[in-house]
């Protein structure tokens, strides 16, 4: 048993503030991935700040028609609440692709969005992970990589994101609402995450001490057809072998606006950029989904075990965008 001190704030400033006083310290959440990893002994925590009884557990609507999560909100709440599902069903649905229905009610948005990497060479402390150990090798890169990246991977890491939540996030332009010592700023969804480079042991852009206080659902996507999809071994419980969370708005027969994001293929939730830009404008037929994912996913580096994963993403792509256009568009 290692020991570690325990604080229980009563205001977010108050978490910031003991969190800068105890070297060593993570915010507890819902405690789904951290405490596995204490556990595990992969986190070696000398304190957790408890943020449970901070007053960030409400959805709420904010002037202009955006929407705000607090940090604490739990997942099965936000999957279910009616503005969610009505004004962004992918988020919906990519909650409810994940985990199960126990995990759920105890894990929460910000929770969610720092949970780390499942690669077993990262969970197992008598394995190399530059990650867990910076210097130490990763040993994904040739050892067993089935359910590794394809994208946006470096030498130093190959370990993917496992979040379904923070691909629907990154398609629907959410930003990440951030408190700090130098106070408050939010981040694109899509740029929270890092991709790993020379540092993988950063998996986010958090800043020293920083806390997730909420995310905000934007109203610019509110109401856009979105949609969720995801692949992996067995129907519930487990993490994507791929998945996609696409929006799109299709005016007058051209694409007006598309978020696309693929998950477990990278470091952090991909944000498909090139895909995106070469929809805008263009006539939401077969063709041109097809010759816009291509273009996307023409980057993919596949390691030895996970070519799969390239056509796999495809075909998730290309059922979800034909879905999300008009019926006569794609015929």
């Amino acid at each position: 048993m290692k020991p570690f001190a325990y604080v229980r704030p009563g205001s977010v400033a108050e978490a910031a503030e003991a969190f800068a006083a105890r070297p060593g310290a993570r915010y507890l959440g819902g405690g789904t991935n951290l405490v596995d990893l204490m556990k595990l002994g992969v986190e070696e925590p000398g304190a957790l700040v408890d943020l449970t009884r901070l007053p960030l557990d409400a959805v709420e609507e904010v002037p202009g028609g955006a929407l705000r999560v607090g940090a604490l909100v739990r997942n099965s709440d936000l999957a279910a609440h009616p503005l969610v599902r009505e004004r962004y069903p992918a988020l919906s649905q990519a909650l409810l692709a994940g985990a199960s229905g126990q995990l759920r009610n105890a894990a929460t948005t910000g929770g969610n969005l720092l949970q780390r990497t499942r690669c077993p060479y990262f969970q197992d402390v008598s394995k190399p992970c530059n990650k867990r150990t910076p210097g130490s090798g990763c040993g994904a890169l040739e050892g067993v990589n089935r359910d590794h990246a394809v994208l946006g991977w470096s030498e130093q890491c190959v370990a993917t994101h496992p979040s379904d939540m923070a691909v629907a996030l990154a398609a629907l332009d959410a930003r990440v609402e951030l408190y700090g010592a130098s106070g408050v700023r939010t981040v694109e969804a899509a740029e929270f995450h890092r991709l790993p480079g020379e540092q993988p042991q950063r998996d986010t852009v958090l800043r020293p001490g920083e806390l997730i206080t909420g995310v905000l659902l934007p109203a610019a996507t509110a109401g856009l057809p979105s949609r969720y999809r995801k692949a992996r071994d067995r129907a519930s419980y487990a993490f994507a072998l791929a998945s996609v969370a696409a929006v799109l708005q299709v005016t007058d027969g051209v694409v007006e606006h598309a978020g696309i994001a693929f998950g477990a293929l990278a470091h952090r939730p991909w944000r498909a950029r090139r895909a995106e830009e070469a929809l805008l404008g263009a006539a939401p037929t077969a063709a041109a989904f097809e010759r816009a994912v291509d273009l996307e996913l023409s980057a993919a580096r596949p390691l030895r075990d996970n070519a799969y994963k390239v056509p796999l993403a495809r075909a998730l792509a290309l059922d979800v965008l034909t879905r999300l256009a008009p019926p006569a568009a794609t015929a």
